[in-house]
């Protein structure tokens, strides 16, 4: 079945990307995401801190009261549901250029630095990144509302667990295209070779949203409060924590390189006619 065999691949080439990156001194790469995380996780300190209150009563500041309090919880919801989507996005001049590294490591293949190109190519990620938002919310809503209709709480029903498979296929997609873009399918091509490649795109976008979504506390790698009292509880607590941070932080690397590792396999990105062969 062509699903499990491009499932099977896309779980091997994580494998294979985790040598790979070692081998080849690529582990810096960690580091960029790493220190993006501490930023947001900084600046979402900053947010929750806030205190809400209307300077005055009269009722212009409390509408702007309500408005800033909506805006700012509406922005919360959605950076919560599509945190990884967000760090695809932003690391997408990262992640295009470690994926046209890793080909030329592979293959020899070139690609001339241009802005514009590069710009495009960034352009491209975020186009992607929001329509597959927008798909997966799409299809969300829909076995939200089958799973509340038949079951009495939504998150029981087995049918609502179709939200992850259909999650992990549109992350996949994310990273995939990457590699499409420089094979110069256009967005509609891409979308047809990624659906003919469903189960590659599941096993990239499910292993990226494994480690990307593990239970990490960033607030517990400064908590040192308690070092006297509970020296040993505390360490532990802060390596554990350092340990799932670590793992969050090698997921977009992790994801790139293995699915540029996948589509040479597939593909032999050494017959991309677009690029420019180094030996």
């Amino acid at each position: 079945m062509q699903f499990l065999r491009h499932f099977r691949l896309g779980l091997r080439a994580y494998v294979d990307a985790f040598h790979f990156i070692n081998r080849n001194r690529l582990y810096w790469y960690y580091f960029i995401p790493a220190f993006l995380m501490l930023g947001i996780y900084k600046v979402g300190e900053q947010l929750e801190q806030r205190v809400y209150l209307p300077k005055t009563d009269t009722m212009n500041d409390i509408i702007w009261y309500i408005f800033d309090v909506l805006l700012e919880v509406s922005l919360a919801i959605l950076l919560m549901k599509f945190a990884k989507y967000l760090v695809v996005i932003l690391l997408s001049p990262l992640l295009s250029h470690l994926s046209q590294k890793c080909e030329r490591i592979i293959t020899g293949n070139r690609y001339p630095f241009s802005m514009p190109q590069l710009w495009h190519d960034v352009r491209r990620g975020i186009r992607i990144a929001i329509r597959n938002v927008m798909w997966e919310y799409f299809f969300f809503l829909i076995i939200y509302i089958v799973a509340a209709i038949g079951w009495k709480s939504a998150g029981s029903s087995p049918v609502f667990y179709l939200t992850f498979v259909i999650g992990f296929f549109y992350y996949g997609f994310s990273f995939i295209d990457y590699v499409n873009e420089r094979r110069r399918l256009d967005v509609d091509e891409s979308i047809l070779f990624v659906r003919a490649h469903r189960g590659l795109a599941v096993a990239i976008g499910a292993i990226y949203s494994l480690l990307i979504f593990v239970p990490v506390d960033l607030g517990k790698l400064f908590a040192f409060q308690a070092i006297q009292s509970e020296p040993i509880y505390t360490v532990s607590n802060i390596a554990l924590h350092f340990f799932l941070w670590a793992c969050a932080s090698m997921a977009p690397i992790l994801a790139i390189v293995s699915a540029t590792l996948s589509m040479h396999r597939l593909v032999n990105l050494k017959t991309n006619i677009y690029s420019e062969r180094t030996e």
